[in-house]
């Protein structure tokens, strides 16, 4: 058994003989030869850096997505699937720099001065990294020579520079917590200013089939863009800094070569953990899309819990939920299955592999013997050599130098850590980007009045295409006309191909018709929620035109807000309108109580639940008597009031001088019109002066003869019973 021993002993031993002959071997090489390496090596690293940058600018397309963009161009329906993929590439520095303007518009802004606040502590917290370093390999040299005093000395001062230490640390957690929220702020009254405007939250929701839950978009995806923006700061700009100071710090103690070897290996490794990194930013993007489809079905149940619940459908209702909420957890535990084998090459690469190569270089000076120069080398071969070898260093120089360095390197390879762990959150960032920018996109499409819409499957949709794509002339006027101006709804069904009507002030008008044939499609285009697919629309001024649906929006707000609304308490104030005017107003609905019964007119309730249908309609009528516009268009807005209260409401507008456009099948309100305008189902209409008495009339016999026609097949029968009998008896 000894002598197994002694002959693997030996064997090692001439192993290990070897092994340091080579290693000598190539250091020796290394060193005659350091300076036509390095150029060769940095040669080659910048030729790489600039075909890299050269494809992240230039993109190349293969066949398969080029024949796809094609085909996305010929269709009106930009889907989720039709969407350029989610990398970080120019398109992605595009659409960050575009988004980078608005959280941050300019060095005056609050953001921009509170990121240099936040770069100075990073700077400050880099600078007492380096100073802590040096203090411990002080503190441990004094340690080895057992000198007392220098030890004691080095904890005071450990204990002293703790306190700036962990209030910089304090101070940047704080830091960029601020500046999410201030980033977010930002971001999201851009958004409002453009989604609460010129209709936009309308056309983004009925007109353009791209954005499905915009408010998803808004609330949610805006946010982790201004957190992970932040974080992504702080994890990437810390280490971009302590990667150089520590470097510059290391260069001086170990030397450039020995150095420059390492980052090059560190340059190698980082290009392999590149290459096997998932595409994280689009599968957040697709989390992102599928927890904005999961949230809408839910807020469709809330919103329509009503129908469903009569209906008996909730089972439905769950297996859609069920469905959204599946498709969303398979692809969420997809993503964590492939970010266990990428976290296992990470963790060996970061924490492993460069560790040991950090080892490596610190250890060089204590385990290379000197006779490696042997007085052969000049220049920078003995340079590097003097530096490789640390001559003249005692035991605790070593010691120190070794505790210093190690600690350099340390934090060095764990702030490069940090760069590469930051290019998966780049590439989240990516995602949340492309969702943000997407919305943004939508929104200056729509403004445009460029709608992406899925057309209906009837024939002709290409001919609806193209009636989609012209635009019609919107002149400002203080009448309503209409000439040869098609109803088309935003599907490509066109409802009525040429409509020619007019309103003037005085003039009121009764539209009738069918479902489905355009009375309430006419209202969208006249108040401008629909484009104006071809003719020309006179109209005036959006103040002068007030709208009532059959089932009234009522604000959150006090009660005083439901009758002013869209106005506030100080706009209503310089109108010189009070409290007792609008209990006038009222009144004249029958409604004077409510005030009282409610609680006065500050009280906030939530107003849909808390009030009856019939008295959300008369506190619309309410609203209109408020502003008093010039012309009114009333969409079966008394089907829940009685014909008193109606016969009032409509009375009392015509005397305050409104022009009544009214859609109703209530014969009753004929008499409040002199103008008809009846559809006939099949896209042709008629626009005439109403006789209200006459079509009573007309309507009245038409009833009756209706009411005999059906008796007809009954007499008929009595007839044939009758001639029966008479045969019978005869």
């Amino acid at each position: 058994m000894t002598n197994v021993q002694s002959k693997v002993a030996q064997a090692a031993s001439q192993i290990s003989t070897a092994g340091s002959t080579v290693f000598k071997d190539i250091i020796l090489t290394y060193a005659k030869n350091a300076k036509h390496i390095r150029r060769a090596v940095l040669a080659y690293v910048l030729f790489s850096l600039s075909r890299s940058i050269y494809r992240t600018t230039h993109p190349t397309k293969k066949k398969g997505e080029a024949k796809g963009e094609e085909q996305n161009k010929t269709t009106n329906l930009t889907s989720q699937d039709k969407m350029p993929k989610v990398k970080v590439d120019m398109v992605f520095f595009q659409r960050f720099l575009r988004l980078l303007k608005i959280v941050i518009p300019g060095v005056r802004s609050k953001e921009f001065w509170l990121l240099c606040v936040h770069s100075c502590f990073l700077v400050f917290r880099t600078v007492l990294s380096v100073y802590i370093a040096s203090l411990d390999g002080r503190i441990v040299s004094a340690l080895v020579r057992g000198k007392g005093r220098d030890f004691v000395v080095g904890i005071i001062w450990w204990m002293t520079v703790a306190i700036p230490a962990t209030y910089t640390n304090s101070m940047l957690t704080y830091m960029q917590s601020k500046l999410a929220i201030q980033f977010r702020t930002r971001l999201t009254e851009y958004i409002h200013n453009h989604y609460l405007s010129d209709m936009t939250f309308y056309a983004i929701g009925n007109l353009d089939d791209r954005i499905k839950n915009a408010d998803q978009c808004i609330t949610v995806d805006t946010t982790k863009f201004c957190t992970s923006l932040s974080e992504l700061y702080s994890n990437l700009a810390k280490p971009i800094l302590d990667v150089f100071i520590y470097n510059a710090q290391l260069s001086r103690n170990v030397g450039s070569d020995s150095l420059f070897g390492i980052s090059m290996i560190i340059q190698l490794s980082a290009v392999v953990l590149r290459k096997f990194t998932p595409p994280f930013g689009k599968m957040v993007a697709e989390e992102q899309r599928l927890e904005g489809e999961y949230r809408f079905t839910h807020s469709r149940v809330i919103e329509n819990s009503e129908e469903i619940a009569l209906y008996g459908g909730h089972e439905i209702e769950r297996d859609t939920l069920d469905k959204k909420y599946f498709a969303l957890i398979k692809h969420v535990n997809r993503i964590f299955r492939m970010r266990i084998p990428h976290s296992m090459l990470e963790d060996f690469i970061i924490k492993y592999f460069w560790g040991a190569c950090g080892l490596v270089l610190c250890a060089g000076p204590v385990f290379w013997p000197k006779q490696l120069g042997d007085g052969k080398f000049t220049g920078a071969a003995k340079d590097f050599l003097d530096k490789a070898t640390g001559e003249g260093n005692d035991l605790g120089n070593r010691t120190e130098g070794f505790v210093t360095n190690r600690r350099l390197l340390m934090s060095s390879s764990d702030a490069f850590g940090r760069i590469m762990y930051s290019y998966k959150e780049i590439s989240e960032l990516a995602g949340y980007t492309a969702r943000v920018s997407e919305l943004l996109d939508v929104f200056a499409d729509v403004k445009k009045g460029h709608f992406a819409k899925q057309l209906v499957s009837s024939a002709g949709t290409e001919a609806h295409a193209e009636v989609l794509k012209g635009r019609g002339n919107i002149v400002h006027s203080e009448d309503i006309e209409f000439k040869d101006v098609p109803i088309v709804s935003p599907n490509g069904d066109v409802l009525v191909s040429k409509l020619s009507f007019h309103v003037k002030p005085g003039i009121h008008l009764l539209i009738l018709g069918p479902n489905g044939c355009g009375k309430s499609s006419l209202f969208r285009i006249l108040g401008g929620l629909w484009p104006v697919y071809g003719g020309t629309l006179y109209r005036p001024d959006h103040e002068d035109i007030f709208y009532i649906p059959q089932r009234p929006y009522l604000s959150l707000g006090t009660l005083r807000d439901q009758v002013i609304y869209p106005h506030t308490i100080e706009e209503m104030h310089a109108r010189n309108v009070t409290d007792e005017d609008l209990v006038k107003i009222l009144e004249v609905v029958q409604l004077g109580h409510i005030v009282e019964r409610e609680g006065g007119w500050d009280k906030e309730r939530e107003w849909t639940l808390a009030l009856s249908g019939g008295d959300k309609q008369r506190i619309a009528m309410a609203r209109l008597y408020y502003h008093r516009p010039r012309y009114a268009i009333l969409d079966e807005c008394t089907s829940a009031v009685s014909m008193d209260v109606e016969r009032i409401m409509y009375t009392h507008a015509t005397e305050l001088g409104i022009s009544l456009l009214t859609v109703s099948h209530r014969p009753s309100l004929w008499k409040y019109h002199n103008y008809v305008l009846q559809y006939d189902g099949q896209g042709g209409y008629i626009f005439t002066k109403l006789d209200a008495e006459r079509r009573l009339k007309l309507q009245e016999e038409k009833n009756s003869i209706e009411a005999r026609l059906q008796n007809v097949p009954k007499l008929e029968a009595r007839l044939k019973e009758l001639q029966a009998l008479r045969f019978r008896k005869t």
